[in-house]
């Protein structure tokens, strides 16, 4: 497949992702630590958990910033220095290796939009003023005054995250030098933070000059609306974050509105003919699943569709245990769904293993039939509660999959899409077709027949 003018093989696209925030996962300090401080090993704590993603199907582990930083990581200091709350470049070596081991890919978090305000070019600003070399990396404005003597763009109104000047040459050489570093240290691709406020040339230049070494590297931008599709081709990206799906998917649920999932469907369709989106019920920054759900029978419903339609699906860690935290507009508002986890998986909680054990199901079928990363969605039946769709090979090399959701209180009697059809999985109540769903159930079908 080509994409984005690069030749992508089906093995970037059928990694499953197993995502983390480093810093509060592994239970850091909230702020740097002091200078003279000795690093904190705590990266080798991941081990571990690499067993447990692998278990739940999982070949990827997508980090989130793991470089030194003043709090969360998303305001970087330092892009070259693993962050000495989590540890060193050797702790990095290491954890690199024990994935390698597992056959597990690691994908590292560039916040490239945005620096924090101790990395070094813009305290070099803030002690020369305009007379600093690196001026030219941000967007300044010296005549504003303010504290500093200068104003200066930030991203999205935090004054703690300065925003740099794409157009500055020097910017892109950097941002090119830090990705070479870490794909040569092991590092299989990039997310790239806050994609959607850089312009779209700037990460075409820049993926097209880090391909030049790294021809099998791996970049999903972080886009929340917009053409997901041009921001993929002018970019030079391989994929991008589908947050229509992800919304759809919580709206539809608690609304109990399937027209609208089946207008987001009918637009994911579109973009995997261009791409494979990357596909999520949960991450870092949003309400987990099980927290923004009214109904919690409802959870299944939403997972059987991440593992039945096309795309490169992601696991937020903690969603596939139920956790339930809730994001806040306030500061500390991440909290809840960034929590410190226990050394091992043996220290979660007993209430969360069902959940998991269904992601392991729903992931091992998508194992089963690799097509669905490609697969294209046709409708079956639409009403507000209920729905079936089909899921087809696009190469007509297999017959297919039929996905049944029911979020009424009643039983619905689905059309009979194929008489030979086989329930995979589903709910406890009866899933043939042309027979009953129980309420609030759900099922998938292996059909016999195209």
């Amino acid at each position: 497949m080509t994409k984005a003018g690069v030749s992508m093989g089906a093995r970037s696209e059928r990694i499953i992702w197993w995502q983390l925030h480093p810093v509060s996962f592994l239970g850091a300090e909230p702020h740097a630590l002091p200078e003279s401080a000795p690093p904190v090993h705590r990266l080798a704590q991941l081990e571990p958990w690499l067993d447990y993603l692998v278990e739940l199907g999982c070949d990827g582990l997508a980090l989130g910033p793991v470089f030194a930083s003043s709090s969360h990581g998303y305001d970087t200091v330092d892009h070259l220095r693993i962050d000495p709350r989590l540890g060193t470049g050797d702790d990095f070596d290491r954890l690199v290796a024990a994935c390698r081991a597992r056959g597990v890919k690691l994908l590292l978090d560039g916040v490239f939009n945005h620096v924090g305000r101790d990395f070094g070019p813009f305290r070099d600003v803030l002690a020369q003023g305009a007379s600093s070399s690196y001026a030219p990396w941000f967007r300044l404005d010296f005549e504003a005054g303010g504290p500093d003597g200068f104003g200066y763009a930030d991203f999205e109104g935090h004054r703690d995250l300065v925003a740099l000047n794409h157009a500055e040459p020097a910017v892109q050489d950097y941002v090119c030098g830090v990705m070479d570093h870490w794909l040569r240290r092991g590092a299989y691709g990039w997310r790239l933070d806050a994609a959607y406020a850089v312009p779209s040339a700037f990460w075409r230049a820049v993926t097209d000059r880090v391909r030049a070494d790294h021809p099998d590297a791996w970049f999903v931008g972080e886009v929340i609306h917009g053409d997901y599709t041009a921001a993929v081709r002018d970019g030079g990206l391989d994929s991008v974050t589908q947050y229509e799906l992800w919304k759809a998917l919580r709206s539809c649920l608690n609304d109990r509105n399937f027209f609208e999932l089946a207008w987001a469907l009918d637009r994911h369709d579109g973009f995997a003919e261009a791409f494979r989106p990357l596909t999520f019920v949960g991450n870092h920054d949003v309400t987990r699943l099980a927290g923004a759900l009214e109904d919690q029978r409802h959870l299944p419903h939403a997972l059987a569709v991440l593992f039945t339609v096309a795309g490169t699906p992601s696991v937020y860690a903690g969603d596939e245990q139920a956790f339930q935290g809730v994001k806040y507009e306030r500061a500390d508002g991440d909290a809840e769904i960034r929590p410190a986890f226990p050394a091992g998986p043996a220290g979660l909680a007993p209430y969360g293993w069902p959940v998991y054990r269904l992601h392991q199901d729903l992931i091992g079928l998508r194992r089963r039939n690799p097509w669905l990363t490609r697969a294209r969605v046709q409708v079956s039946q639409l009403d507000n509660q209920s729905f079936a769709y089909r899921v087809a090979d696009p190469d007509g090399n297999a017959p297919g999959l039929a996905v049944l959701l029911n979020v009424s209180d009643a039983p619905v009697a689905f059309p009979p899409l194929d008489p030979s059809a086989k329930r995979l999985l589903g709910s406890t109540g009866s899933p043939e077709p042309g027979q009953r769903l129980e309420p609030h159930g759900w099922a998938v079908l292996e059909l016999q027949q195209p």
